[in-house]
């Protein structure tokens, strides 16, 4: 049988506090989601000023992340350089901000960030990403 890496509440308590971390040095008002290997959701922190949008999208994010097994920046990239029937797969918020938690050459989860331009959200879930390395 085989087994694989998942993140414990510690792990995504210390995910959370490093999106967090991020954000708050930046001034920027983001949702941190944290989800594991299957895109369900372990833990959501939506930060003062954060829009209430951004808690469904960085959710959906870190969903995608995980279960695409790839960063979801690279699906928003497929999309506007015209493979815009991608639109149409089951998934949503094909955006740039989810990132998925690699250990061991494995997906033990992702986070998926919400609130700020693009690159912004892409720098806090790396930083975040970063946290358990």
């Amino acid at each position: 049988m085989q087994t694989k890496p998942v993140l414990t509440l510690d792990d995504v308590n210390t995910l959370l506090d490093a999106g967090q971390k991020e954000a708050e040095a930046n001034g920027w008002a983001v949702t941190i989601a944290v989800a594991d290997d299957g895109g369900h959701l372990l833990g959501l922190r939506r930060l003062d000023g954060a829009p209430p949008f951004s808690a469904e999208v960085a959710g959906e994010k870190a969903r995608n992340a995980s279960i695409g097994r790839k960063e979801t920046q690279v699906f928003e990239e497929m999309i506007n350089n015209g493979r815009t029937a991608f639109v149409t797969a089951p998934m949503q918020a094909l955006l740039a901000g989810g990132v998925p938690v690699i250990v061991e050459g494995q997906v033990a989860g992702s986070v998926g960030i919400s609130g700020v331009k693009p690159d912004q959200d892409v720098q806090v879930a790396k930083a975040v990403v970063a946290a358990l390395a």
